[in-house]
């Protein structure tokens, strides 16, 4: 009915589910709703400038969608069981690296990685080839977005003058490197982001990645044929750790999950 915008929606969905600002592990978790990262304007009125929102991360590319159910039918040897996915789309590392240029995320950052920075390489420090390598590139990156996508530009500046060190190509790692649509304006970037995730387009579409992230193809078989299943550990309200007797293996169960991710409850 229009009655509440789509980021309150998926704010209160997020709460719903046991997200919260308070654990990195548990972060509100939002969208990707953009594929278009290289136009000078950006057309919020054709589909193609969109992410397909009925496909997880892991399937957008037809040859990238086909690798994983490669992976979940062949069960390779040093995986502990059948999935698509042994990585997460919301993690405290990917929380951490999103807003690594804003305290106390940089500390947060640096204590993830044993005190340190990243290889600048690695780093959060550019929207077009994170979602590059989280839609298409990268195997073990299917990572989503955080809601400070769509009303912080602050995060997307070095005002702390931080020094992550150089790329390969010798480039200083400073301010996140914005679509051209955004003319290097954090600000325009921020409100044309937050106009992608209010427009019609995404609001006709956006109930297919509800039903993915926090819905009926969340596990089981739907999950199955949406090409949406994690590794179980991800999954913490189906796995009663109070019946793991021996220690080693609830531990490292924890451990997987404080450094992975979790999937939201299902609501």
């Amino acid at each position: 009915k229009r009655e509440i915008s789509n980021f309150d929606y998926l704010m209160y969905l997020n709460t719903l589910a046991g997200r919260s600002y308070n654990d990195y592990m548990q972060y509100p978790v939002f969208p990707w709703v953009l594929a278009d990262y290289h136009s000078e304007t950006l057309n919020l009125s054709n589909p193609h400038t969109f992410r397909d929102l009925s496909k997880p991360m892991g399937a957008q590319t037809v040859e990238r969608k086909r690798k994983f159910i490669r992976r979940y039918n062949e069960v390779e040897k040093n995986l502990s069981a059948q999935c698509h996915y042994c990585t997460h789309y919301s993690s405290a590392i990917i929380v951490a690296s999103y807003l690594v240029r804003m305290e106390p995320f940089t500390q947060t950052f640096c204590s993830l990685q044993g005190g340190s920075f990243d290889v600048a390489d690695r780093m959060f420090h550019s929207v077009k080839s994170t979602w590059e390598s989280a839609s298409r590139d990268n195997m073990s990156d299917v990572r989503e977005l955080i809601p400070e996508f769509f009303y912080l530009p602050e995060f997307l500046t070095n005002e702390n003058h931080f020094e992550f060190g150089c790329m390969q190509d010798g480039t200083v790692l400073g301010d996140v490197q914005l679509p051209p649509w955004a003319d290097g304006d954090p600000h325009k970037f921020i409100l044309l982001h937050r106009q992608a995730l209010e427009s019609d387009y995404v609001s006709a579409h956006l109930h297919h990645w509800i039903d993915l992230i926090f819905g009926h193809k969340q596990h089981g078989s739907a999950a199955v044929e949406a090409v949406n299943t994690y590794h179980p550990y991800f999954y913490g309200d189906k796995m009663n750790l109070n019946n793991i007797k021996d220690p080693l293996i609830k531990s490292t169960i924890l451990g997987f999950i404080s450094n992975f991710g979790q999937i939201p409850k299902q609501v």
